[in-house]
């Protein structure tokens, strides 16, 4: 298992499109989520240990500022066919499981995490209401210890984009398993 971390972000990028089967039976688009001031796009998947450290707090979180308008929504795109406890069904059943508050889309294609520049699992983006960038980098400052959590940097910038206040320029990078690509 390969830890990397994202790279630096591209502030201001639009966000690319998509259109997703997700695990509730439907196609999902970019524009499902326009009446969402704020979107965070995350790439995550079930079997990283490092998604599954954090997804506690992500699913709190997506509760939490769900009722201030940001959107979220997750995509998984990795090889299944290597990693079978990533596979569609696998999806289905942890977010039943765990109650996900968010949409969980499958990238069978790992086209949409090649348009995202996507790296790693977890890998998040959180962008305005035009959709461009604004934050690209971690959860929070502890990522294997959520007692140890003393800035939560990716709530503080959605709720700056949604108090329409800059958000920071430093930020730090996401780190977890590398996202499992197809051999061709």
């Amino acid at each position: 298992m390969a830890l990397l971390h994202t790279p630096p972000a591209t502030l201001g990028a639009a966000a690319p499109d998509f259109n997703l089967p997700g695990v509730d039976g439907k196609l999902h688009a970019l524009a499902d989520y326009s009446s969402h001031p704020v979107l965070v796009v995350m790439f995550i998947c079930n079997h990283c240990p490092y998604v599954q450290a954090v997804e506690p707090r992500l699913i709190a979180l997506a509760r939490e500022l769900a009722g201030q308008g940001v959107g979220f929504v997750a995509i998984n795109s990795n090889d299944s066919s290597h990693y079978p406890e990533d596979s569609f069904g696998a999806m289905k059943a942890r977010a039943q499981a765990k109650n996900y508050p968010f949409d969980y889309l499958l990238d069978d294609s790992q086209q949409v995490a090649r348009d995202y520049d996507a790296v790693c699992t977890p890998d998040f983006f959180v962008y305005d209401q035009q959709r461009r960038l604004a934050y690209r980098g971690r959860l929070d400052d502890s990522p294997h210890d959520a007692a140890k959590v003393s800035r939560q940097e990716l709530k503080e910038a959605a709720l700056a984009l949604l108090a329409q206040q800059p958000v920071a320029t430093l930020q730090h990078p996401s780190m977890g398993c590398s996202i499992k690509w197809r051999q061709h």
